[in-house]
C-alpha cells in the first residue's frame, strides 16, 4: 500500500496511471494543468477497502481530484501518537486593554506606506504595517494549531481610501482583542515580539512618545521624549517638567517599580520607553518613578527634596523596611507633607532609614535559607531569611571600613565582595545571588561617592 501526504495551497488535478504487473498496483502521478475531472464521485468518509475497488474499476486510466489540506489540518485529521507533549488549554483568559486608535503614513528610503498603531492601556506600544500583522497571523495559526483564529481584513492590491484605511484599523483592532484575549496566545514569544516596538538600526530616534513617571509625592507627570530616549533624556525632562533644580536633581534618579513593589535604579544605556511598553498593566498607571538616590540623608536639602524624601520614608515606613515600631503611631499623626520636618526627625533615629533593601535571595555563607540585603550608609546588613523570604532573627552588619573590594559575576548572576576578618584571618569573599547584582554594585559605588562629598581631603 503506498500512502501519499501532499499538501499545497490550491487544490491540484492528479491523473494517476496506473499498471498492474505480477498483482502489484505501481501508481504513476503527475500534475495535471487543466482541472477538468472525468471521474466525480466524492469518496469523503469512504473506507479502504471502497476507495481501492473504486480504483480498480477505472480501467487504465483513473483522473482523481484531491483536495490539499495544510500540514496543521492534516495533523489534525490524523494526529500523531505521540502524546509526550501537553494539549495547549485555551480556555484561561486574559483581559488586556488593547487597542488600534489610529494610524499614520511614513516615508522612509523613498517608501511610503501606511502604519498602524498599537495601544495597551492608553499607552502606545508599537506601529505595524498590514504585512506584520498578517506574518504574526501565520506565526499563530503555525504554533497554535488547534485554536480557531479569526480572520484577518482582506488584502487589497490598490491604494485604500480613507474610508477602507479605517475599516482595515478596526478589523486588525478586533483581531487583537479577540487574540489577546487567550492567555497562551498574549502571552507566547511571537505575540511579545510583535507588541514590542523596536528601535531603528539606522539611528533614527523615532517618533516622540508620552512617558508616565510617578515622582515620590505620588504625583504622576507626562513627558514628551524620542522613543529611543535613553534615561539620562527622560531623567532630564521629568526635571524640567516638574522644574528641578541642578543640585537637588542629583539626588534622585529614574527607576522601574518591579516586583514586590521593589525600585531598580535604571542603568544608563537603557531606553525606559522599551521598559515602559514591556511592563504595559491596569493595576499602576506606569513602571517608570524617580526615587531617591541619596544614602546620607542627613545632609542639607532644599525644601522640594526633603518633600520628596518625606513620601518616600513614609512608603518605606509602610512596607517595613523602616523598623517604626512602637513609634509607628506618632509617624502616622505626622504622615502630612506640611509636617515633614518633625516626621523625618523621628524617622532618622529608626533602624533602616535611608536604607535600600532589595528583595530575598541566596548567599554563599547560607547552606538553607535566603538573605534580605539592605545598603545604608552606616553599613552593609543581611538579614536571615527563610526561602519565603520570612525574615528571621540573625543579622550580619559589615561595616564599609571593612569592605575592601566589590565586582559583580555577570555569568553567575551574582555580587561579590570582599571584607577583612579580626584575629589576622585572610579577608573573605562572599557572593550574593541577586538578579540585582548591578544595581547592588552601583549602591556600594555611591556610597564611596558620597563618602568624599563632605572629606576635606577630595
Amino acid at each position: 500500500m503506498l500512502t501519499c501526504y501532499m499538501t499545497a495551497v490550491q487544490c491540484e488535478w492528479l491523473e494517476i496511471r496506473k499498471r498492474q504487473h505480477a498483482n502489484l498496483l505501481y501508481p504513476e502521478i503527475q500534475l495535471k494543468d487543466s482541472p477538468k475531472a472525468r471521474n466525480n464521485v466524492n469518496v469523503e468518509g469512504a473506507t479502504h477497502k471502497q476507495v481501492v475497488d473504486l480504483i480498480k474499476s477505472g480501467g487504465d486510466v483513473l483522473t482523481l481530484t484531491v483536495i490539499s489540506v495544510t500540514p496543521q489540518e492534516a495533523e489534525r485529521l490524523e494526529p500523531c501518537e505521540d502524546l509526550s507533549y501537553p494539549p495547549i488549554d485555551y480556555s484561561e483568559k486574559r483581559s488586556l486593554p488593547i487597542s488600534v486608535p489610529d494610524y499614520h503614513v511614513r516615508e522612509r528610503k523613498h517608501e511610503r506606506y501606511v502604519v498602524f498603531n498599537v495601544h495597551m492601556a492608553g499607552r502606545h506600544l508599537c506601529s505595524r504595517r498590514y504585512r506584520e500583522f498578517a506574518a504574526l497571523h501565520m506565526a499563530l495559526k503555525k504554533e497554535f494549531i488547534g485554536f480557531n483564529f479569526p480572520k484577518l481584513p482582506g488584502k487589497w492590491p490598490f491604494q485604500l481610501t480613507e474610508q477602507q484605511l479605517d475599516a482595515r484599523r478596526r478589523g486588525l483592532e478586533q483581531y487583537l482583542e479577540k487574540v489577546c484575549a487567550v492567555r497562551v496566545i498574549a502571552e507566547s514569544d511571537a505575540m511579545q515580539e510583535f507588541l514590542t516596538d523596536r528601535l531603528d538600526e539606522d539611528g533614527d530616534q523615532g517618533p516622540a512618545v508620552d512617558l508616565k513617571v510617578l515622582l515620590p509625592d505620588r504625583e504622576v507627570v507626562t513627558v514628551t521624549v524620542a522613543k529611543a530616549a535613553l534615561v539620562k533624556d527622560v531623567y532630564d525632562a521629568v526635571c524640567s517638567r516638574v522644574g528641578l533644580d541642578s543640585e537637588t536633581a542629583k539626588y534622585f534618579y529614574l527607576f522601574e517599580i518591579v516586583e514586590y513593589n521593589f525600585e531598580r535604579k535604571l542603568q544608563p544605556h537603557e531606553h525606559p520607553h522599551t521598559l515602559y511598553i514591556q511592563n504595559y498593566s491596569t493595576a499602576s498607571a506606569t513602571c517608570l518613578a524617580i526615587r531617591r538616590w541619596l544614602f546620607n540623608v542627613n545632609r542639607s536639602l532644599s525644601e522640594q527634596a526633603l518633600t520628596w524624601i518625606f513620601w518616600q520614608t513614609v512608603d518605606e515606613v509602610n512596607r517595613g523596611h523602616i523598623s517604626a515600631g512602637e513609634r509607628l503611631y506618632q509617624l502616622k499623626a505626622l504622615q502630612d507633607a506640611s509636617r515633614k520636618h518633625e516626621y523625618l526627625k523621628l524617622a532618622r533615629e529608626l533602624s533602616g532609614y535611608g536604607d535600600i533593601v532589595f528583595p530575598h535571595c541566596a548567599c554563599d555563607s547560607r547552606k538553607e535559607g535566603h538573605v534580605v540585603a539592605a545598603v545604608g550608609m552606616a553599613a552593609f546588613k543581611l538579614h536571615a531569611a527563610k526561602e519565603d523570604g520570612t525574615l528571621e532573627s540573625q543579622v550580619v552588619e559589615f561595616q564599609w571600613n571593612t569592605i575592601t573590594r566589590w565586582e559583580v559575576d555577570e555569568e553567575g548572576m551574582a555580587f561579590c565582595f570582599q571584607y577583612t576578618r579580626q584575629d589576622n584571618r585572610p579577608p573573605r569573599w562572599l557572593k550574593v545571588f541577586t538578579p540585582y547584582y548591578t544595581f547592588l554594585s552601583d549602591c556600594f559605588d555611591r556610597i564611596a561617592e558620597e563618602a568624599k562629598w563632605d572629606d576635606p581631603g577630595e
